[in-house]
């Protein structure tokens, strides 16, 4: 099938077309990128850590000597669980 006049130069429109849009492109790339000054940058605000003050004379309450601590947990004498899990019963 040959290519008409018509068809070649309907071709020829859509390469234009996209020509320009390549160059506008490259153009705003170019504007953005080089010619623009950049904003001044503010310096970062700083702030200081509240400082922490931890009283220690709490745990020197008698209500805390009334607490009774935990008892001593036995280790367990007797085997736990199967040699091999994974076999079926």
């Amino acid at each position: 099938m040959a290519i008409t006049f018509f068809q070649r130069r309907k071709k020829q429109k859509y390469l234009i077309l996209v020509l320009a849009v390549v160059i506008i492109l490259i153009f705003v790339v170019v504007w953005r990128g080089f010619l623009v000054k950049p904003e001044p940058v503010l310096a970062p605000i700083i702030l200081e850590p509240p400082k922490i003050e931890i009283n220690f004379g709490v745990l020197k309450s008698p209500i805390l000597k009334e607490f009774q601590s935990f008892e001593e947990i036995k280790p367990f004498e007797e085997e736990i669980g199967r040699e091999n899990p994974f076999i079926p019963y």
